[in-house]
């Protein structure tokens, strides 16, 4: 399976934020998943990658030529495709995707997050889509998509598309990646 991860290029200041993206990529190796992840050799991306790279797991990186030009492209992965644009490493690794997972990050994990669930809303994936809230990282914005449920701004139906969890296996889990 492949399984596309957005997380941030930063570590964040809590070391459970590093523990969940070890987790998560020792779990994916373990399952014999592919990471299709945004290619970046630093922050919680770096220590997924690292971490499946480690336990001999496949990575796939989609990262842009800018990005690559500031040398924060990780060039020992299993595979690095380098596109012209954010959009289209955002396509591309919808594209490769069997399930979707979000894990701490800034405004570009947010972006991804959103723009994945809004195909799902709008039909044009359907593919799984996870969120792990390590140390309630996400809790305001799930927070957030209830009370645009409630205003009326999203139908409750669309929540359904999103799987919460707080530990990577659990998350891998309910999402069918990994098997209790």
């Amino acid at each position: 399976m492949n399984v596309c991860v957005f997380c941030g290029s930063s570590t964040g200041t809590r070391a459970e934020f590093a523990d969940a993206a070890r987790e998560t990529g020792r779990l994916l190796a373990q399952g014999g998943h592919t990471l299709i992840y945004g290619g970046g050799n630093i922050g919680l991306m770096g220590i997924l990658a690292d971490t499946l790279l480690t336990h001999h797991g496949k990575v796939v990186g989609v990262i842009p030529d800018f990005l690559m030009n500031r040398e924060v492209g990780h060039r020992g992965l299993t595979e690095l495709i380098v596109v012209a644009s954010m959009h289209e490493r955002k396509k591309r690794m919808a594209d490769l995707a069997d399930v979707f997972i979000a894990l701490p990050g800034g405004w570009g994990t947010l972006d991804e997050l959103a723009e994945i669930l809004t195909w799902r809303q709008l039909g044009l994936t359907d593919q799984p889509v996870g969120l792990l809230n390590v140390d309630s990282f996400f809790s305001p914005l799930i927070e957030q998509m209830n009370q645009m449920t409630q205003k009326g701004f999203l139908h409750p139906s669309n929540l359904q598309f999103l799987r919460v969890e707080d530990s990577p296996a659990k998350l891998l889990t309910a999402l069918g990646v990994v098997a209790v």
